[in-house]
């Protein structure tokens, strides 16, 4: 098994093999790497798939947290791009996590919309309501 060095050189992060060679890797690479180590370390689950990779209905629906009815609805309102070989929708995982950053995105902008609203309207102070929490 190999271990990451949790130190920074002047070549950047290295990543150690178990025979004991360096590999020299990008800040990209490293903090992925240290994500997953993270999870891993608080007992969660870490899948790592290419982004061509394909998915059925419901591989995709698990990884949306629909039901599969709702994913299949999301499909045939062109939301997101699947291929039909035969009687089977494939989609691709790449489609996927692209629709899922739309769906984060237009959340957050309509988070946004709202505590903008709510100040405009007087509802709502940000500093006052910080106390709260």
């Amino acid at each position: 098994m190999a271990t990451i060095v949790a130190h920074t050189e002047l070549l950047g992060r290295r990543f150690r093999a178990a025979d004991g060679a360096y590999i020299e890797l990008s800040e990209e690479l490293y903090e992925v790497l240290k994500d997953v180590v993270t999870a891993l370390s608080q007992g969660l689950a870490i899948t790592v798939t290419p982004q061509h990779t394909v998915l059925t209905t419901s591989q995709a629906a698990d990884l949306l947290g629909v039901s599969r009815p709702t994913l299949v609805r999301l499909l045939e309102a062109g939301k997101i791009p699947f291929d039909k070989p035969g009687r089977h929708r494939r989609i691709r995982l790449r489609d996927l996590l692209a629709y899922q950053q739309r769906v984060r995105r237009a959340r957050a902008a309509g988070l946004e919309e709202m505590v903008r609203a709510s100040e405009d309207a007087g509802l709502y102070d940000p500093i006052e309501d910080a106390g709260r929490i």
